[in-house]
């Protein structure tokens, strides 16, 4: 794409990855992402704030050659769809400066081997100036690496965030429609920000206390209105849990589906609502945003060699990693003749600060007993949600 201008001077740049559909060999992409770059042109340096993925480099040079050549390059982040393709930027602009935090420029001497005399430090609260255009630097760790920043564009009111407040969402759109980006900012913030929760809800905090009439994030679109999207990440991070069961399963012989079906049912029934997911086609993304909000997961499974299905044992792991705000967990499921299921999953699930519910295994095929333990797990749910909003509520 072409350049495309947010206020006077002001150019979104980058590229849209229509078509990539995997992001760190993990992390779906259902409907792509984009690398954002942008420059700043003030009246005396004009600034590039970061690069793109390298496989985009030759997109993003080709937008550089229509505008004024950039003095500086910040970068925010050093993960390489950012960073990426700066050793090809430092070749085309041999006089250009590497504005970054101390710790980022440790990280790209290591990961991209830049040269240490092209880089000018900044800490929390240094201000570069382009002459008419002041660049404000924030540190904003853990959202989502240690060494990330973000710039305040002072005269113009723009937040650059990096990663902070993004979205993987390829669109022709310039700035955010609330009705398309939530739903993938909101897997974004599951996938990507969920484990550094407390750090998130510091850094909105402390970059709130800026007028921001833009955020301009490194993946997806811009906000024009900021609200959305800060409203939104402290209903994530810090909000209230809802009355959802989070239910990713596997089953082999559907003894265990049986007993998910039973459970759900029992669950509607007592007015608690259920995200389930079938773990042999699940998308990774989707159960990543259930657990943003579920108080409770239940994870279904069978025994197989003694322990959980790999696919339960791959989710608790996956849960275990983003650390979500959950507050119960349990395992329903059935085995052949014995095994560890529950030991297993309670122990992927250790870095969870949750209260164990009585699991519920059926030895083969349930009977009226494993319903009726199934039917008093649900009562215990129900109970234990009680004073929470709905699932779609505030």
């Amino acid at each position: 794409m072409k350049p495309r201008q947010i206020v006077p001077n002001v150019y979104l740049i980058g590229a849209v990855d229509w078509d990539r559909r995997l992001f760190d060999a993990l992390i779906p992409l259902p409907r792509g992402t984009s690398y954002n770059a942008y420059l700043v042109q003030g009246g005396e340096k004009t600034a590039l704030i970061d690069t793109v993925d390298p496989s985009k480099w030759t997109e993003l040079a080709a937008q550089l050659d229509e505008l004024p050549a950039p003095d500086y390059v910040v970068v925010h982040h050093v993960e390489q769809d950012h960073s990426g393709s700066l050793p090809m930027l430092l070749e085309r602009c041999p006089g250009i400066t590497v504005v970054c935090s101390e710790k980022a420029r440790t990280m790209l001497v290591d990961h991209l081997h830049v040269d240490g005399a092209r880089f000018q430090v900044v800490a929390d609260g240094d201000s570069l100036s382009l002459g008419d255009k002041t660049l404000t630097f924030l540190s904003t760790p853990w959202v989502h690496w240690p060494e990330t920043i973000s710039t305040y564009l002072v005269e113009d009111k723009v937040l650059f965030s990096c990663d902070f407040f993004g979205s993987h969402l390829a669109t022709s759109d310039l700035f955010a429609d609330e009705g398309d980006v939530l739903d993938g900012a909101k897997r974004y913030y599951a996938e990507i920000m969920m484990p550094f929760a407390p750090q998130v809800m510091k850094n909105v905090e402390k970059v709130t206390q800026y007028q921001i009439a833009f955020i301009a994030p490194s993946h997806g679109p811009v906000y024009d209105d900021p609200r959305l999207i800060v409203d939104a990440y402290r209903d994530w991070a810090g909000g209230p849990l809802r009355n959802v069961v989070c239910l990713p399963y596997v089953t082999m012989h559907d003894s265990t589906r049986l007993m998910v079906d039973h459970l759900t049912a029992a669950l509607v029934e007592r007015g608690v609502a259920v995200e389930r997911f079938d773990l042999v086609t699940v998308d990774l993304g989707e159960l990543a945003s259930s657990l943003v909000h579920a108080a409770t997961v239940v994870v279904g499974t069978p025994t197989i060699l003694g322990g959980p299905h790999p696919l339960a044992s791959h989710a608790a792991f996956v849960a275990n990693a983003l650390r979500p705000r959950t507050k119960h967990a349990t395992v329903v499921g059935s085995y052949g003749w014995g095994g560890k299921t529950v030991d297993s999953i309670v122990g992927a699930l250790g870095k969870l600060k949750v209260e164990f519910l009585p699991p519920v295994l059926a030895k083969g095929m349930p009977r009226d007993a494993d319903y009726a333990a199934l039917d008093a797990l649900a009562e215990t749910i129900a109970e234990k949600h009680a004073d929470l909003p709905p699932r779609h509520g505030a």
